[in-house]
């Protein structure tokens, strides 16, 4: 089941191929079958002519002569014999005799009294029978159980006017082997033209389908991409106005969003900047510092909030980035800040990606690396040409395995392992994540127990280098 495509398009051609192979199969064999007993039917015809007209000679001829008629008809196909007696417990009572009879009753000039034998309860020499020629099989010899439609051989008796008995023998000449070329050449050439008709239809049929799923993947990514043409088969098209109108909805709700928040903000940070100032004024010291650090603790909550929610958006535009600079600049900041970072690889060429937001991602993971870890980071730049890897590994008591998916949720702390101290807000890993999924990437995160934690932030380099803003 493998080997079968899985593409809608793959798994319709081939169900239209099998199908259009089968009927050609079953249409070629009914066409052949029709034309062997065609065949069949057109030489019983002309051995019953023949032999009513021998018949008719016979007749009109005196007994003297009929000797020398019989020996001088008796050619191939056609023995004539006048030594073996009417035989009327050996009569063939089978449909192809009927059916031969028949036809030589209505050829004959008079009634004649005429019935059909069975050959295999005849001596062959009292008939006069020769040997078929080189390279023919006698099948009435070789295969005793005759095929009811290819029948080689016809034994009839025929009693004249005057009581005598002429016993006719006629073998059917076998036919040819050979394949009716011009007919199959006709079969494949129709077979042909209508899959490549049905291919293309199926084609078109499905083409508007890969579009929409290419556009739906990468909805998450770029909400302003062009909407999608409204073409294709009625079904298709409602589809595509649904998601047109689904990504316009999208839009509109996630700039609304943006507008709330930064008013959100802004009405936040003013009573906040109104406090501190205020509490410039005659108040105790110990009191002071307690409000400064809440009042600190609000605004940076705010501050990451807002990072958080704007992590995923495409505000701003993809511009060549090299990436091996960036992470340079982002490893001075943490080395200032106490870490000690070990870096292996570069990349040969750059990226298309937003900067700003990718500076973002690598501080988050590299600062909480840094504050659970112990300050000690390996870090490795892989570029597999498809794609680009960057790990960055810490020394740290790592994430139990059970957590590992759930560290991206906004507000989401480990208290007892990694939140030893105050840590941060929760944010840092669900930031970095929407920023790596913004570029058509993903973070995979790995713990080995007792190895610290390793996050692994995979972008793919034929996204990046495509998508443009």
């Amino acid at each position: 089941m493998k080997a079968l495509p899985r593409t809608l398009f793959g798994q319709i051609a081939l169900a239209l191929f099998a199908v259009l192979m089968i009927v050609q199969l079953a249409g070629l064999w009914l066409l052949l079958d029709d034309r062997g007993r065609l065949n069949y039917k057109l030489l019983a015809e002309y051995s019953a002519q023949r032999m009513a007209g021998f018949a008719t000679v016979l007749e009109l001829a005196t007994p003297e002569e009929r000797p020398a008629l019989v020996k001088a008809l008796s050619v191939q196909p056609t023995t004539l014999s006048l030594s073996l007696p009417w035989a009327s417990d050996n009569i063939d009572d089978s449909e192809d005799a009927a059916n031969f009879m028949r036809e030589a009753l209505r050829l004959l000039p008079r009634a004649l009294p005429i019935q059909m034998l069975k050959l295999e309860r005849i001596d062959p020499r009292l008939v006069g029978v020769h040997p078929p020629p080189p390279g023919v099989r006698d099948f009435d010899r070789d295969d005793p159980p005759r095929s009811k439609l290819f029948a080689r051989t016809y034994v009839a008796q025929i009693r004249l006017g005057d009581g005598t008995v002429v016993t006719f023998h006629h073998l059917l000449p076998v036919p040819s082997g050979d394949l009716p070329y011009r007919l199959i050449a006709l079969m494949c050439l129709l077979g042909a033209s209508t899959g490549v008709l049905s291919i293309w239809a199926v084609r078109r049929l499905t083409r508007p389908l890969a579009s929409f799923s290419a556009a739906a993947a990468g909805l998450a990514r770029n909400l302003d991409q062009a909407p999608l043409p409204e073409a294709g088969p009625l079904e298709v098209r409602q589809a595509v106005q649904a998601f047109n109108a689904m990504q316009r909805d999208l839009k509109r709700l996630i700039e609304t969003r943006a507008q709330a928040l930064s008013a959100v903000s802004h009405d936040l940070r003013l009573p906040i900047t109104r406090m501190r100032l205020r509490l410039e004024g005659d108040i105790a010291p110990e009191l002071r510092n307690k409000m400064e650090h809440d009042l600190a603790e609000m605004d940076s909550m705010i501050g990451h909030t807002l990072d958080f929610l704007r992590a995923g958006s495409n505000t701003e535009p993809r511009v060549a980035v090299n990436l091996d600079a960036l992470l340079d600049s982002v490893v001075e900041d943490m080395e200032e800040l106490g870490a000690v970072i070990e870096r292996e690889g570069q990349l040969a060429r750059p990226v298309m990606a937003r900067p700003h937001a990718l500076r973002r991602c690598f501080a988050n993971l590299l600062d909480n690396a840094r504050f659970y870890g112990g300050g000690r980071i390996r870090m490795r730049i892989e570029d597999a040409g498809h794609e680009v890897r960057v790990s960055i590994q810490d020394h740290g008591p790592g994430i139990p395995e059970a957590d590992l998916e759930r560290v991206f949720e906004p507000y989401f702390r480990l208290e007892a392992s990694r939140a030893r101290h105050t840590g941060g807000t929760g944010l840092g890993l669900p930031i970095a994540k929407a920023i790596a999924e913004a570029h058509g990437g993903r973070i995979v995160l790995h713990s080995p127990a007792g190895s610290g934690l390793c996050a692994c932030v995979i972008l793919p380099r034929a996204a990046l280098s495509e998508q443009t803003g």
